[in-house]
């Protein structure tokens, strides 16, 4: 059986396409997929510096396109994005952490889907307990256990763990895809690629 490590981040809208999108490849290839939370702030400082320079100071023809291309992926996948949303780029810490906590529950997949809604879809702030707790209750989760068990060191070491390790295997991004192990793929538009990776 081949294997997906997915590692993610739900503060980009990238990766909400590619959360959507990966799951129907691994239903059709029969793959097991490994969800790996990390916080993307901490590769950018990492390794990818010059994101925050191209996000001060952006080529205006490169934006108007980027903001139509995200908006063509969002139609081609049903899901409704707001760019940018109120608060961008927003503090994911918690959130990222809470998803750690909502996997211990088995749960991950449908917090993350709530996060990412919430975020991109309704423009609320995932950096906020209250917001939290909403989206917990919409995966059936018991919000305060879960904002309480993202503070504990475990879940805090666990995300700088993830994040670290997409970092030494040569991710610089969110969303970072391994296919058995050491076949990295990055970005929403690597699908394809994936799949066949997964196929073979």
């Amino acid at each position: 059986m081949a294997t997906l490590e997915f590692f993610f981040d739900c503060s980009s809208p990238w990766t909400y396409l590619a959360f959507t999108r990966i799951q129907p490849v691994v239903a059709r290839t029969g793959a097991e997929i490994v969800w790996k939370p990390i916080l993307v702030g901490g590769v950018f400082n990492a390794v990818n510096k010059e994101v925050y320079e191209r996000r001060a100071n952006p080529d205006p023809r490169k934006a108007k396109y980027s903001a139509k291309d995200l908006q063509d992926w969002a139609r081609l996948t049903g899901l409704k994005i707001v760019m940018p949303p109120p608060v961008f780029p927003v503090r994911a810490t918690l959130a990222m952490r809470c998803a750690l906590a909502a996997q211990e529950e088995g749960k991950l997949v449908e917090y993350a889907r709530n996060c990412f809604e919430a975020y991109w879809s309704d423009s609320l702030d995932i950096s906020l307990p209250g917001v939290i707790e909403d989206i917990c209750a919409q995966a059936d989760l018991d919000g305060p256990h879960i904002l309480e068990r993202a503070q504990t060191d475990v879940i805090k070491d666990r995300l700088r763990a993830n994040t670290d390790e997409v970092i030494a295997r040569g991710g610089f991004g969110s969303p970072t895809m391994f296919v058995n192990g050491d076949d990295m793929y990055f970005g929403n538009d690597r699908m394809e690629l994936v799949e066949a990776a997964l196929s073979r």
